[in-house]
């Protein structure tokens, strides 16, 4: 990495990426000539970040030293600070990916953002970096399970940025780290408290974060995250509207700023968060408040949390002097409803009646059964907001995802469970093999990478109709856990239920009708499930099913029991 344009801690001088409007129509004549690489949505958010200086001092995506030196070291090679990789994966024999030669990047519109010169070609460990990075291999982990569909080698070479992605929603609250400086210097205030965010602000949050700003005097930089979060969040454009509901109303116009970061989470707990902290100094704050299980993905497929409750606040303040950012803690309030207050849990009374509740609950007891948020919980304005596109759970989209060996028995118990479904007022799409292979996988043979690309296309449409409030039932062998576990991250996993149906290999041989095992042992067919090529079956699927001992009919009962203990689906 080069060492100039580097940032000293709070108020060094940030990173640019982007060229002049000279060298602009330039470059963009010049890109024409170049083969193009289409990058990922998290890379986008990378680059941006890049460019703007966000990730100062990083003027590019990382090279093997520096990428290594942060597994190893949560540093740079020039010894900055610096916990989380910054790569740009690619697939071996991608088209123009040749040392010391440009490449034009663009985004899935095709949008023309960066011309790279590639000056390192590089593979990664996917192992070392989920334990080094993420402490876990778990599947459950969003990252880990996306991690195994990256391209196995990284590339990095300087960057010339013609523009940042556009962006039509909420201009007026996208702002680079040069303008936030800018933004917040005009208050007059020494001290910015940072808050991370990426769901919407309950009344606690509101009160800590009035009261973390008013204990230094400062301002509130409200700095949710609109790039990528954790699956199964509320989307942003619901988020933002809450946030600027509550600036507007409930903050003093000069104690606070609202404005919006297009970053990628890696959902790394304790490393994430000295991430954030060196993010924030960047867009001028000086302290930052971190909550409990700071950027924490949840359990682990064991129902384990992966980090510690606290895990993230002690490693924050244990770099808070280099890092020139202030940890503060996310206390635990409580709401009095005799006293009508706010207090530290740790300041009340055991006889003093309070009023607490999780936001799982909230969703459960309120927004799902079509109720407003209480007062003391949310704003009247943000629970409207959120009422609006919280519709009751029997009316949200779910998708039961059958996996197993071929002729086990999935698709038989799907077809008995849509009729159920239909009975009970919900209508499902079916997504199995028959369709699959007409109408998404025509061409696809029996290799890993097909069936992956398979596994994954389903999974795209499943989560296309669970988002807009469908329900699909998908019945597909797909054998391999990350796959499937980057499906559960996409659809969201409060919505989605995956439905081992757990056969015997030789009795699915014996109901093979259409001969595929006897080709698989003839060699007729090769990579074929169960045969020459494993089944990972679930370690911990939602519900598992014996299809020798239970009809069809049990089976798909007992799931439609699920759903509607559940709430998915209502009891006749």
């Amino acid at each position: 990495m080069k060492t100039t344009n580097l940032i000293t801690p709070y108020g060094g001088k940030l990173v640019n990426l982007l060229v002049s409007a000279e060298e602009r129509q330039t470059l963009k004549d010049h890109a024409t000539h170049l083969s193009s690489l289409q990058i990922s949505e998290r890379a986008v958010c990378d680059l941006q970040l890049l460019a703007t200086g966000a990730f100062s001092p990083l003027d590019r995506f990382m090279g093997k030293d520096d990428y290594q030196h942060v597994l190893d070291e949560m540093r740079l090679t020039d010894g900055h600070i610096f916990p989380i990789p910054v790569t740009l994966p690619v697939k071996p024999n991608t088209e123009g990916i040749e040392l010391d030669k440009e490449i034009a990047i663009r985004n899935s519109r095709n949008e023309l953002l960066a011309v790279m010169r590639i000056e390192e070609i590089y593979e990664w460990d996917l192992k070392e970096t989920a334990e080094k990075v993420f402490r876990t291999q778990d599947l459950r982990h969003p990252l880990v399970a996306e991690m195994h569909r990256w391209g196995k080698l990284n590339i990095s070479g300087s960057i010339k940025i013609l523009q940042i992605p556009t962006y039509f929603d909420f201009k007026d609250l996208r702002h680079t780290p040069a303008q936030v400086r800018a933004k917040l210097a005009e208050f007059g205030r020494k001290n910015v408290v940072a808050f991370q965010t990426r769901n919407p602000l309950h009344r606690v949050h509101e009160e800590l974060t009035k009261r973390a700003a008013d204990s230094v005097d400062g301002v509130l930089l409200l700095h949710p995250v609109v790039g990528m979060t954790k699956p199964g969040d509320v989307d942003h454009f619901t988020r933002v509207r809450t946030y600027k509901a509550l600036t507007e109303n409930y903050y003093e116009p000069d104690r606070v700023l609202l404005s919006l970061l297009p970053l990628a989470m890696r959902l790394a707990g304790p490393r994430e968060a000295v991430w954030h902290a060196i993010i924030r100094r960047n867009h001028g704050a000086n302290h930052l408040i971190v909550g409990r299980d700071h950027a924490g993905p949840g359990n682990d497929s064991k129902g384990n949390p992966i980090y510690g409750p606290y895990d993230a606040q002690e490693l924050v303040s244990e770099h808070s002097e280099e890092l020139e950012v202030n940890m503060v803690p996310f206390k635990m309030l409580v709401y009095l409803p005799d006293e009508e207050r706010y207090e530290e849990i740790d300041k009340v009374s055991k006889d003093v009646k309070i009023a607490s509740i999780s936001g799982t609950q909230v969703r459960e007891e309120y927004l799902y059964k079509g109720k407003l948020l209480p007062k003391w919980f949310t704003r009247s304005k943000v629970a409207e907001i959120l009422s609006e596109v919280h519709p009751p759970r029997h009316r949200q989209g779910f998708c039961i995802w059958f996996t197993g060996l071929s002729g086990a028995g999935k698709s038989t118990t799907a077809n008995v469970l849509v009729p159920l479904l239909l009975e009970h007022g919900r209508q499902a799409t079916v997504l199995d093999g028959d369709v699959v292979r007409t109408n998404l996988s025509k061409g696809l043979g029996f290799s890993k990478e097909d069936r992956d690309t398979n596994i994954r296309r389903i999974g795209f449409v499943a989560g296309e109709i669970v988002r807009h409030g469908g329900a699909v039932v998908c019945a597909a062998v797909s054998p391999y856990r990350a796959t499937r576990n980057g499906v559960r991250n996409f659809v969201g996993k409060q919505h989605y239920i995956e439905v081992f149906v757990d056969t015997p290999l030789e009795v699915c041989e014996e109901r093979d009708t259409k001969g595929m095992y006897a080709k698989a042992r003839r060699g007729e067919i090769k990579n074929f499930t169960g045969i020459d090529d494993p089944y990972e079956s679930p370690r911990n699927a939602e519900i598992c099913l014996d299809t020798v001992n239970k009809t069809p009919e049990e089976n798909a009962r007992i799931i439609l029991n699920h759903l509607i203990e559940n709430g998915f689906v209502r009891s006749k």
